[in-house]
Parts: C-alpha cells; structure tokens; sequence
C-alpha cells in the first residue's frame, strides 16, 4: 500500500483550494496530526468538518480515522516535508532530506519484473524514442546522451512538431519512453497513441499511476516526486525522474560489461575538447 504522505504529494497539484489547506498541515506536522479530532484539522485548516471529511473521500480512503490510521503507519523517514525559510542551513537539510525521499522511494518500490521488461525492451530496440516536456525535458536529453553512449540509438526533440514526425517513421522494432511527472500531457498522449498505432511500444515514466500515460503505456514505472513549497506554490522535482534514467544505465551497464568498452572509447574520442 503506498503510504499516505505520498498520496497526498500526488494529488496536491489537482486539489481544489480546501483540500490543499488541509493538505499543507498534515504534511507540515503529520504526526501532530495523528491525535487531531476532525475538528482541530479543520480549525487548523480553516475549513469546516465536513470539508476534512471530503478531503479523506478525494483520497480514496474511508474517513479522518482511516487517514489518522495511514499517517500513524508512515515511518519518520517518510515524513519530509520541504518548507523554505531565512535559516539556509536548515533549509538546506530540508532539501537534503527531501531529495533522499524522492530517490529512495522511486527505486525501492521498482518491481523486479517490471524493471526486466524494461530492459529487455531497451537492449532489443533498433531505435529509442525518449520524450517529455517543459521541466522534464532535460532528463530526456540526460536519457539520450546516457542511452547512445553504451551503444544503444536514442533520439529526441524539444519541438513536439518534429518528435512526432519522429514516432511516425518509427517501426514496431523500436521503442518510445514517455517522462511526465503528471502523465497528463495531451501532445504526449497523442504521441503514444500514434506509436501504439504503429504497434511501439510505450514505456512511461509518470508520478502518477492514475495518470492517463500510465494507464495507456505498456509499461508504467512510477517515480515519487515530493514538490518543494516556496510561498504555497508547488514546483515538480525532476530528481526522481532522473533517478529512474540513471537506474536503468546503470542496471544496463551491469548486465553487459563490454557497454564499459563503448563509453572508454567514447569518452576518448571527446576527451580532446577539454583543457
């Protein structure tokens, strides 16, 4: 079961006013919360009970003593909340801690057999498509240059006009890695559709597994991303993403020991631009 804390970080960016108001305190003091009535949360909240009561239902969870219940259940460890303030050094093992969160629950809760998919998937492509938008789209870049230098052909755009003519001269021998925190893109989505049609494989790499690219991709690797608060704005972290990429290299680089031959060599071949 995943634990509540990073329920509440999934949905936070699609919650309406009221349910980020009582979102904010529990993930601000969740333990404090724990032997809260319904009516301290609210109060605290400034909502009404029944506001919290709803709140528990828009989580999927059957009222305030089930979401009592879950917190109660959550280690210290998954607790990290990230608040910004003028002190920089706690605000730096703030950021610290909730950086190790996102990393440690992104690759622990990898399915063995999932992640094998994946691989074998990647090592069999004749070409991997990597796409993603805005903010993530440096972590398909990451992918590309990672994926091409164990000997693997990967390709990507920051224009979606020429990503998807991309996909369209792509056959079902190849693959397309989809990266979006929230899995709701409507270029991405159109872009997996239009590879599923040419009978690509998708793999997506979402926050959310509810999301539309994870319920459409072959395969879903989910990441846990815990958005940083500056100001009551929520900002979508793109080390869990990331850290998924590198997972994969790596896990690449582990099962064929000769893609160490391939970054030497290319590595050689680039080490004369530096000083």
């Amino acid at each position: 079961m995943q634990n509540i804390i990073d329920v509440i970080y999934n949905k936070l960016p699609h919650m309406s006013v009221t349910d980020k108001k009582i979102a904010q305190v529990i993930l601000a003091k969740p333990k404090e919360v724990i032997d809260y009535t319904i009516s301290q949360l609210a109060n605290n909240a400034g909502v009404s009970d029944a506001s919290v009561s709803r709140f528990c239902k828009n989580l999927n969870i059957d009222g305030f003593h089930q979401l009592k219940t879950r917190l109660a259940q959550v280690s210290d460890d998954d607790n990290v909340s990230v608040t910004i303030d003028d002190d920089i050094q706690a605000s730096l093992k703030n950021i610290a801690e909730n950086k190790d969160t996102e990393i440690s629950n992104t690759l622990k809760n990898l399915s063995t057999e999932k992640v094998t998919k994946v691989l074998v998937a990647i090592k069999n492509a004749r070409l991997i498509q990597i796409v993603a938008e805005g903010n993530t789209y440096p972590v398909a870049i990451d992918a590309v240059y990672k994926f091409n230098q164990i000997g693997l052909l990967a390709m990507s755009d920051a224009a979606f006009e020429t990503s998807i003519a991309q996909t369209l001269n792509m056959t079902d021998k190849d693959i397309l890695i989809i990266i979006s925190n929230s899995g709701e893109s409507r270029s991405l989505i159109k872009q997996l559709e239009v590879a599923q049609k040419l009978g690509i494989k998708v793999i997506a790499i979402t926050n959310r597994a509810d999301s539309p690219i994870a319920q459409k991709a072959d395969i879903h690797l989910k990441t846990y991303v815990r958005e940083q608060i500056f100001q009551s704005e929520y900002y979508f972290s793109r080390i869990a993403a990331s850290t998924m990429i590198e997972a994969l290299f790596l896990l690449l680089i582990g099962q064929n020991k000769e893609t160490l031959d391939k970054i030497t060599k290319h590595e050689e071949l680039i080490s004369d631009r530096k000083i």
